[in-house]
């Protein structure tokens, strides 16, 4: 982790970013902090490439439609995010408390961002069920245990169960990430982007890179074009939704973006 212990900045991420043919950026929530929110914002605010923020705020406080209410004219707010993927307890996402305030973001026309580990999917499925009028988003397909020799199959089966839900959409990032072995290869990416594709189809899977945390394994550019060859199997009109259109929908970023030339957005 000692590559990641600096400041990763928009001027460092512009560059990737244009190096990359990369038009547009959501920016993801790292610090479960008000503070961090804001400070995204007025990023975004700074930046017209950085389309939107996901944020966090905190969900599962009995005054959190209060805390909403602050940030209900943040144009480029378009989600929020629970680092659920630390939470010990299994039955968290079970939680009455959480589960209100998930009922609280869909009454302020936010997706939101799911960030779990492929154990915690059987859970996601019914707190899913209890919401099916919310917009999710799936990130990092569901971080499975990626190694040579084997296939997360108890992954392969729970995300195209999650995938059956049409109010869920899967962002294809990270995925390297969880790649066990020392080094990490494109058929080894293939089996996990077959099966998310299979699972979700071209209208509600999406493009993301997860920098700065990809550069444990690969570096920005190096991961766009990995998945342009996963992708290039593609017709035209379903990469302009892997890479572009999804993303506007499922985070309601407005029909303007793809006017704007936002033909790829992490």
């Amino acid at each position: 982790m000692v590559g990641l212990r600096k400041d990763f900045l928009p001027t460092q991420l512009r560059a990737e970013t244009l190096a990359a043919g990369i038009d547009g950026v959501i920016s993801v929530q790292a610090r479960q902090s008000v503070e961090e929110t804001r400070w995204l914002l007025s990023l975004a605010a700074n930046h017209d490439w950085i389309l939107g923020v996901v944020g966090w705020l905190p969900i599962a406080s009995p005054t959190v439609r209060e805390t909403m209410d602050l940030f209900r004219h943040e144009k480029k707010l378009r989600s929020l995010r629970h680092v659920v993927q630390d939470e010990h307890d299994d039955g968290f996402l079970a939680r009455t408390g959480f589960n209100e305030g998930i009922r609280a973001i869909q009454d302020f026309g936010w997706a939101y961002d799911l960030l779990i580990y492929a154990r915690q999917l059987p859970f996601a499925i019914p707190f899913v069920d209890r919401h099916p009028d919310q917009v999710f988003v799936l990130d990092h397909i569901g971080k499975p245990t990626i190694q040579s020799g084997s296939h997360d199959n108890a992954w392969d089966r729970n995300l195209r169960e999650l995938a059956e839900r049409p109010n869920v959409f899967c962002k294809f990032s990270g995925v390297v990430t969880e790649v066990r072995d020392p080094a990490w290869s494109l058929p080894q990416i293939q089996r996990y982007w077959d099966t998310a594709i299979e699972a979700f189809g071209s209208e509600r899977l999406l493009f993301g890179t997860d920098w700065p945390v990809c550069l444990l394994k690969a570096n920005y550019d190096q991961w766009v074009a990995t998945v342009s060859v996963l992708a290039s199997k593609l017709s035209v009109d379903e990469q302009d939704r892997f890479w572009s259109k999804n993303a506007i929908r499922a985070y309601r970023l407005g029909s303007g973006m793809q006017d704007a030339g936002i033909g790829r957005c992490d």
